[in-house]
């Protein structure tokens, strides 16, 4: 039990990270009632604008978060993004702050190489075969070891960012450097991966919860330059595939352990599932449960991580998201098109808020359910398309 947001008795939830996801976390803690604290590397971050309070610190400066975290004291820290100082949270764990879902899992799931460790080679999970490179030198070794084509990746980053298939060995300078261009905290250190021949792609939403572990409905998506276009639920898998899928979410994310929801992402192939990566905490592709489930991923991790109780996560229609992305970089602009998109049948838009606009950067995404999943796909991508980033002469 808690007291009123305000109130002495409240119980808080600070987010590190205040984009698209975080706001629908804290639209949801604030329907429990709870008091919400968002920390941002930027002003006026989409989930700042909905949080009873914000801050703008640099996540990866360790003493500036663990000044802020040991003045405001919040009863949970839920890291929503990457980029932050994780060695911080395992000393504030360690001092008796409450990190969602654990400080072990927050460090272990910020960098590729943390969790494709874990996955692969203390776990036993099918993977891509995956080497690291922390020079041009060693990227060109390592290419030749695993092959072409192979995916090249930062370490540490976000919505795709620095991604890319290198196809020939003349590109791997240039995919070095987008991995450079595209990491966060200015990691020179990649990991290059064999290419999988997957038929499809899938998020399994996973939640631990006190009245034990879930499975939501597999998600399929999308990816265009490493970051996801378009996501639909469900997507169709054999019951000999969903169960290997759901074995493998269930050893990584008892693995990392806490209470909270986890987006594991896998590769179906002719003959196998194979893990790819795992988020503790919302998934992008998600965003689709906002209108096909009864709980949307963002109520199921606020229960979890408040360690409320889930008795079942119940599909209620098929449906579709797809998003709006920017072509530009910049702050004054508009979007248009929202009434279009919203005259479509079942349809809902979500404008994320962001103060300022950068080339791919997601800005909205439109949500279509309907009675199979082709129509709800077809569906959004249509709203999608009818939603534009306008800008002023």
């Amino acid at each position: 039990m808690w007291g009123a947001p305000r109130s002495e008795r409240a119980k808080s939830i600070m987010l590190l990270g205040g984009g698209e996801l975080g706001k629908e976390v804290v639209i949801e803690a604030q329907r429990l009632g709870l008091k919400t604290i968002v920390v941002d590397r930027y002003e006026h971050a989409p989930a700042m604008g909905v949080a009873h309070e914000s801050y703008c610190i640099d996540m990866l400066d360790e003493e500036a978060l663990k000044s802020l975290i040991v003045r405001v004291a919040p009863d949970l820290i839920v890291p929503e993004i990457e980029a932050i100082a994780t060695r911080a949270l395992v000393e504030l764990e360690q001092d008796g702050f409450r990190v969602i879902p654990t400080a072990r899992a927050a460090r272990l799931t910020m960098d590729r190489e943390g969790i494709r460790r874990l996955a692969a080679e203390e776990l036993g999970l099918p993977t891509a075969a995956y080497r690291f490179a922390d020079s041009l030198e060693e990227l060109e070794s390592a290419v030749a070891e695993i092959g072409l084509p192979c995916v090249i990746k930062p370490l540490m980053s976000s919505s795709g960012k620095g991604q890319s298939v290198c196809r020939r060995p003349e590109e791997v300078a240039s995919c070095w450097n987008a991995a450079l261009e595209g990491a966060r905290a200015k990691q020179m250190r990649v990991i290059v991966e064999a290419f999988v021949p997957f038929t499809s792609e899938i998020t399994l939403l996973t939640v631990r919860s006190s009245t034990g572990t879930l499975f939501c409905p597999p998600i399929g998506h999308i990816q265009r330059d490493g970051d996801y276009v378009e996501s639909w639920q469900p997507h169709f898998m054999t019951e000999a595939q969903l169960e290997e899928a759901q074995s493998i979410a269930a050893t990584i994310t008892d693995a990392l352990g806490g209470y909270g929801l986890f987006g594991v992402e896998l590769f179906i192939t002719p003959d196998r599932i194979v893990f790819s990566e795992v988020s503790p905490r919302p998934h992008d592709t998600g965003m689709v449960t906002m209108v096909t489930q009864d709980l949307s991923e963002f109520a199921l991790h606020a229960r979890a991580i408040l360690g409320l109780p889930i008795p079942s996560v119940e599909l209620l229609t098929p449906g579709a998201s797809a998003t709006l992305k920017s072509d530009r970089e910049g702050r004054d602009f508009r979007i248009g098109g929202i009434g279009e998109a919203l005259s479509l049948p079942r349809t809902q838009v979500r404008i994320f808020g962001k103060p300022d606009s950068k080339p791919g950067r997601r800005m909205a995404v439109a949500l279509s359910a309907a009675e199979d999943v082709e129509t709800a796909r077809s569906r959004a991508k249509q709203a999608a398309s009818l939603l534009k980033v306008v800008w002023s002469n």
